[in-house]
């Protein structure tokens, strides 16, 4: 059990947030949490997590704040609206926006908290719901280093940390992993297609393929989800189009002509456009049976 007696306030009770609201509080950090949604936070009562009525509510007496909400406009309302969390956080504090973000949000949240004496950090997370639950998330943190230092032990309860540079990089880091991740979903959901149309069976290849120099953790989790049809979103598609255009946007402003990701990202638009945004990402394989017609 953590000796630390640091409040923390979780925003986001999802697929990713309440796991690891859950995890803080088994580690003996005082957590509250809040989501939209009240029903998706309410078990995390049994796992020792008080359950406030608002955000505002929840992160006015915490010593740190951290955000897992579904994408930039709804980190901007909570948090820079009117009577937003930073409002009633007291100086002194910490906001980690552990969601995937646009570089351009994660400078201007940075940027108010710097206004209110708020220390700020970016600090997406790749690892999925498994990665929430296990504690062995991808943590990529932009902001102060001392600041990453000052709340390692909160870090570490959810998985491993490391810092990438001033405020903007850790998002910046995430729309990287997500080009990364976005394309090897693509490759591994046209590999098995081209087993299954040739006649192999698709279990045995993708098992084939392990310890090989084509094993990922894509090909070992997301090929297993593929094999077996099993889409339940760990990782919702509708938000890998919105990472996967987040990075074009970006690349763009950079002059940068990004060709695989782009047409990776029309792929994925075309699975959501098909009425498939709620399933996990790992369900792009449908979209190329929809190409690939029997």
């Amino acid at each position: 059990m953590q000796e630390t007696t640091s409040r923390i306030a979780v925003i986001g009770t999802g697929i990713m947030g309440a796991p690891m609201a859950g995890r803080l509080a088994e580690a003996g950090f005082v957590v509250s949490a809040w989501n939209r949604t009240s029903a998706k936070a309410e078990a995390l009562s049994e796992r020792g997590v008080a359950i406030a009525d608002s955000a505002s509510e929840a992160g006015a007496g915490a010593d740190v704040v951290i955000c897992m909400l579904s994408s930039g406009p709804v980190c901007e309302a909570l948090l820079l609206g009117s009577g937003g969390l930073l409002s009633v956080m007291r100086a002194g504090s910490t906001v980690v926006v552990m969601s995937s973000i646009p570089v351009e949000t994660a400078l201007a949240i940075a940027q108010a908290a710097s206004e209110r004496g708020i220390a700020c950090l970016d600090a997406p997370v790749s690892g999925g719901e498994k990665g929430a639950k296990e504690g062995t998330l991808a943590i990529m943190a932009g902001g102060d280093a001392a600041i990453v230092d000052r709340i390692r032990p909160i870090f570490a309860c959810l998985g491993r940390v490391t810092h990438v540079g001033p405020s903007g990089s850790g998002a910046l880091t995430k729309l990287a992993n997500q080009l990364i991740v976005a394309s090897t979903l693509c490759a591994v959901a046209e590999a098995l297609t081209l087993a299954q149309r040739g006649g192999a069976d698709p279990a045995r290849v993708r098992e084939a393929l392990l310890g090989g120099f084509a094993e990922s953790t894509v090909l070992r989790q997301h090929g297993l989800r593929m094999v077996e049809g099993n889409f339940e979103p760990g990782g919702p598609a509708k938000y890998q189009v919105k990472d996967t255009s987040t990075a074009l946007g970006f690349a763009r402003s950079r002059g940068l002509t990004l060709p695989v990701s782009e047409e990776v990202d029309r792929l994925f638009q075309a699975m959501v456009d098909n009425g498939d945004g709620d399933l996990d990402h790992s369900g792009i394989i449908r979209q190329l049976q929809r190409m690939n017609p029997s």
